[in-house]
């Protein structure tokens, strides 16, 4: 069983913004990393939206399972949580 997840996100306020920073990712390969520099609200967007590493009870609820349910290097479809909504990538 896993214990530990490394992950990077970028969190915005809207589905809709999360919907296009997922299709840039996603459709046209654009840097996860660089997007998050210059979309993320989230302090994490100055390190590429690097959280590091993580383990369960650490992430609110929506997240940990959405983070821990990737494949390494897989991006999740925008999460909801209280903070906004998320496009994750799970590094490790």
């Amino acid at each position: 069983k896993i214990m530990q997840v490394r992950a990077k996100h970028i969190l915005v306020e809207s589905l809709s913004d999360a919907m296009d920073l997922y299709i840039k990712v996603k459709n046209n390969g654009e840097d996860f990393s660089t997007l998050a520099q210059q979309h993320s609200k989230c302090p994490s967007g100055r390190n590429g939206g690097d959280l590091g590493a993580f383990g369960r009870g650490q992430m609110v609820k929506p997240f940990e399972d959405a983070t821990f349910d990737l494949e390494v290097g897989g991006l999740s479809q925008p999460v909801q949580t209280q903070f906004g909504y998320h496009l994750i990538q799970r590094t490790g």
